[in-house]
């Protein structure tokens, strides 16, 4: 009975690593556009968003936003192009592949250009803040090309 039960544990845990890292995404729920008025964050349980004012064109930003999140770890562009203006990265967590996603973007406001980056979990009701240090390690890698938050 034990070896039974330890069989269909294995069999259930299989199967969702499976469908953690094979289901498809709904690209028109991740690849979209995140909103922003003003420069600042907004977190949630399982995503944040961070608004920067830009020093450099937003084609610029938007490169430079490109060539750091390309260097991360398991990170690829699943929608959009910077010629866009848009892009839409997905990010895999080392152990289940768990994906996250977060899509950047330049709007305009009306204390000028703003960079917007919202990193988001699919899967869970918590990502354990790592959308959060994720988002802010490529706006510190990103440097004087963005004005810090205050």
């Amino acid at each position: 009975m034990f070896k039974k039960l330890l069989l269909g544990a294995c069999v259930l845990a299989i199967a969702g690593a499976a469908y953690v890292r094979l289901s498809p995404t709904d690209l028109a729920r991740f690849a979209v556009a995140p909103i922003a008025t003003e420069a600042g964050d907004t977190a949630t349980s399982n995503s944040f968003k961070a608004a920067r004012q830009i020093t450099t064109p937003a084609t610029d930003i938007l490169q430079a936003v490109n060539a750091v999140a390309l260097k991360t770890e398991r990170t690829q562009i699943i929608a959009g192009s910077v010629a866009e203006g848009l892009v839409t990265y997905e990010t895999r967590s080392a152990l289940m592949g768990y994906p996250d996603y977060t899509t950047a973007t330049v709007i305009d406001s009306e204390g000028g250009p703003l960079l917007v980056i919202r990193g988001q979990s699919r899967f869970g009701k918590s990502d354990l803040g790592v959308n959060r240090d994720r988002v802010e390690g490529w706006l510190t890698q990103l440097g004087p090309l963005v004005v810090p938050a205050s």
